[in-house]
Formats: structure tokens, sequence, C-alpha cells
């Protein structure tokens, strides 16, 4: 009996946490169709002019240029230094390997602001202005670290005995790589890749103190939540933030599960 009741209670509180968490993103979701500019409820109407005015805006259209193309390099970047970091960390024996170690991960596991002000110090310290370059500095910082992670858990589940083979039937090193390390990680890289994508997407924070004068499309979406003006078009941006955010990560997921355990 106090098994079921708990089972019950469980239940109950995982339903109201899941509702807690998604309501507030469904009601975005309709007042983006809303046809009046203030929003109000119940919706008396249902219109998609918004998203029209939202697409012709030349400020939204920059801001989502800028946030695109900042997140494509950080990723690009995350994946070269991530899975090479990842690779040194499991493959090779040396001094500090585990404040290496600790030094990846750490970005990711302060908060965003002190993330953030160290940075905008370290650009003002050495007399570098805040630009676009800045931002794909602070966004590779904790890119770096989802990468890593993923590359890291997957070189613990390959076993080595496939590459001593590989090499042992002629392959060299290069080879090996190509043809047996990197199949059996790509899955794990391509699943970084788009983690890191969406969480530079979607950064906030650390945008703020990197960014200077310059918007990305969360940065414009805050100012003009903070100002109060175009809000019909801002829940239009936040629905396709939302829907740009979840779609890598959703197949991020996907890729994590067909992975399938490893052979040991």
């Amino acid at each position: 009996m106090e098994t079921k009741l708990a089972r019950i209670a469980l239940t109950a509180w995982v339903v109201f946490v899941l509702l807690f968490l998604f309501i507030p993103i469904l009601i975005i979701l309709v007042y983006a169709f809303n046809a009046s500019n203030i929003q109000s409820w119940p919706i008396a109407g249902y219109s998609l002019r918004w998203f029209g005015s939202a697409w012709t805006n030349p400020e939204i259209r920059m801001a989502l240029g800028l946030s695109l193309k900042a997140g494509l390099i950080a990723t690009a970047v995350a994946v070269l230094l991530g899975s090479a970091a990842a690779f040194a960390v499991h493959r090779f024996e040396f001094f500090g390997k585990e404040a290496v170690s600790f030094v990846v991960v750490l970005p990711i596991a302060l908060p965003g602001i002190i993330t953030g002000m160290a940075l905008n110090s370290f650009f003002v310290f050495w007399g570098l202005g805040l630009s676009f370059w800045t931002i794909v500095i602070g966004h590779a910082t904790f890119c770096i670290v989802i990468v890593y992670n993923n590359v890291i858990a997957r070189l613990r589940r390959v076993p080595r005995s496939l590459e001593e083979a590989s090499m042992d039937l002629g392959a060299n090193q290069w080879q090996t790589f190509r043809r047996v390390t990197l199949p059996m990680i790509s899955t794990s890289l391509v699943a970084g890749a788009l983690l890191a994508f969406a969480l530079s997407f979607d950064e906030v924070i650390v945008t703020t103190f990197t960014a200077g004068a310059q918007n990305t499309l969360p940065l414009w979406i805050f100012g003009a939540i903070r100002l109060g003006q175009k809000l019909p078009e801002v829940n239009v941006v936040v629905l396709f933030v939302m829907a740009l955010t979840f779609l890598p990560v959703l197949l991020a997921y996907r890729l994590t599960n067909q992975a399938g355990p490893m052979v040991k």
C-alpha cells in the first residue's frame, strides 16, 4: 500500500514539475500567433502577421546572422580543441593530467557571470576591443567542455584492441584513426557539436560581457523584453529560438542513444 501511494505521489510530483516548466513555454507559443499587439488573456484572435513583421525587421535579421556565425565558428573551435584535449587526457600519461581535465571542465562549472567577467577583464587588460571574435572566444570556452565530455566518455568505451589489431594488420596511426577510431567516436563528435551549437546560440550571460555594442539574438530578446518594446515580435523570435535550440538537442540525444554499448 505504501509503495502504491509513493508511486502515485511521485507521478503527481513529476507531472507538476513538467507542467511548471512547460506551461509558460506553451503560453509563449500561443502568444506568437496573437493578432493583437497587446498580450492579454484570453486571446481575441489569431494571426501570422507578426511572423512577417519579425522576418522583415533588420535588427532581428542582423542579430540572427550574428548568432548563427558565432555559434558555428565557436562549435568548430570546440570540436577541434575539445576532441584534441579528450584524446590527450585519455591516451597519454603526464604530470598534471587531472589538473588539465579539471581546467577544461571549469568554465561550464563556474557561474556564467564569473566566466563573463573574467573574459571581459582579460580582453580589457590586453587592450582587445569587444567584437565578433570576442563573442566567439567567450562561447568557445564553454562549448569545448561539451565536446570534451562527449568524446572522452566515448573513448573510455572504445576497446584499444581494435586499434592494436588495425596496426598489427599493417595500418599506420593515421589510417587507424581514420578508419577505426573516428567512425567509432563520430556520433559523440556530432552530438557534442550539436549540443555546443545549441548552447552557444542561446547564451546570454557570457555574451553580455563579450559582445560590446553588438546584439546576438538572445541579447536582442533580452533588451526588447526589458524595454517592453515589440513584444509580439519577441514572442515569434522566442518561438524560433526554442525550435532552433530544441532540434540540435533532440538530434544529439538520438545520436547518443543510437551509439549503443561498446565491446570491452
